[in-house]
């Protein structure tokens, strides 16, 4: 009997892509024949996906996007100039789907390629499954985020919003099922667009082998933050006002890139006495990431309540985190709330707003090495009860398989 045929459709490199990368290792294990179809980031992150294609029990075709030489790079050429053009139109209330990047090409590969099933992630995946549903295709898709209520709105001008909640309100009716990060975010889909409610699987990693050390008294403490990106409205102005108050010695290490401008902006909220505390790292491969989480002590997970997306999701970061065993401190959305109400003893809540609050929970946090010893073995514990990939995984081939059998 032949394998059962799976095409995952997203639109980011893989190391850029963890939650694809878990699906696509999980179903290609299960025996499934599981394509990923993408569109190929720069040169490095193209060179770390080849090293987890390696062993990988599954195959990757990345359309190329960045580029000029050849008939490809004049492919990817003409891709981004339609993108360009058709984000020019959003404001003027013309929207097209070549706004979310090279819908065109994704979708002229994509139906192209045999499959059983297939399985839609972020918002240019989500379009081109819209477009495979139409024509009779077993469409499911994964809402990882909620596009139509994500960023900032000084950063939605270009973004096609109308076409976003079509695509979104299309999905929750007609897809096959459809998945989520969060019980939190899969009620607000449900109340916002009717239709099925989403399945709830979180960004949960396979249980890893080392974590966080006990500390001695003598011992350092370290926060740890990270994300692909180090930018704005993610918490970090908030936090390093609050840390640079403190009295207690500690170190801050933040992990993803980071442009010179915004750079300059945190180091001058840092005192000089505290410069050297600060550690900024480039982004690593997926298969480093835990092992760097681990060497450190309490991992911040700041973000904000708005937009709705970043509230009610559960993200990668806050996972790992108990994942590696590191105490929490956490800003207060939906999703940060449904993940520690099931062991409260592994994270503080925060207001980002209330410094004068803020310095108090980490300068406490910093001087009671028992406490934070205490708060280290809860978040691993609460990995190792619910939050890990070995239990997600079987959710997953539930779905997939009651899928493919209708």
């Amino acid at each position: 009997m032949s394998r059962k045929r799976i095409l995952i459709v997203t639109a980011s490199p893989l190391c850029r892509n963890p939650r694809v990368l878990k699906e696509a290792d999980t179903l290609g294990s299960a025996g499934f024949d599981v394509t990923v179809l993408t569109i190929a980031g720069r040169a490095n992150d193209e060179a770390i996906d080849q090293e987890i294609l390696r062993d990988a029990p599954f195959k990757k075709i990345a359309l190329p996007y960045f580029g000029f030489h050849g008939a490809l790079g004049l492919g990817a050429h003409a891709s981004r100039t339609f993108t360009s053009l058709a984000r020019r139109l959003v404001p003027l209330g013309i929207e097209r789907r070549s706004a979310l990047g090279a819908f065109h090409r994704l979708h002229r590969v994509a139906r192209r390629i045999p499959a059983d099933l297939i399985i839609a992630h972020t918002e240019l995946g989500l379009a081109v499954g819209y477009e495979l549903l139409k024509r009779g295709r077993k469409v499911a898709v994964d809402i990882e985020d909620w596009h139509s209520q994500d960023l900032l709105p000084a950063a939605q001008t270009h973004r096609p919003l109308r076409l976003l909640q079509k695509n979104e309100r299309f999905f929750l009716h007609n897809a096959v099922y459809v998945t989520t990060t969060s019980q939190a975010m899969a009620a607000a889909l449900q109340t916002a667009f009717g239709g099925k409610r989403p399945f709830a699987i979180t960004n949960s990693f396979p249980l890893q082998s080392d974590s966080a050390s006990p500390k001695t008294n003598s011992h350092i403490p370290s926060f740890f933050w990270f994300s692909q990106t180090i930018g704005q409205g993610r918490g970090l102005e908030s936090f390093l006002q609050a840390w640079s108050q403190t009295t207690a010695p500690s170190r801050l290490c933040l992990l993803g890139e980071i442009g010179a401008d915004y750079k300059h902006v945190l180091s001058e909220l840092i005192p000089q006495e505290k410069q050297s505390h600060v550690s900024f790292l480039p982004p690593i491969s997926p298969q480093l990431l835990p092992s760097a989480i681990a060497k450190h002590d309490i991992g911040l997970a700041l973000e904000s309540k708005s937009p709705p997306s970043r509230n009610l999701t559960i993200t990668n970061k806050i996972l790992q985190y108990l994942n590696a065993g590191l105490a929490i401190i956490a800003s207060s959305t939906a999703g940060h709330r449904e993940v520690l109400q099931d062991n409260p003893q592994a994270g503080v809540f925060v207001d980002p707003a209330n410094t004068t609050q803020f310095v108090s929970i980490l300068e406490n946090l910093l001087v009671n090495s028992k406490n934070l010893v205490a708060m280290q073995m809860a978040a691993r514990e609460l990995a190792e009860q619910k939050y890990n990939w070995e239990k997600e995984a079987p959710a997953l081939l539930t779905l997939v398989e009651s899928a493919l059998a209708t």
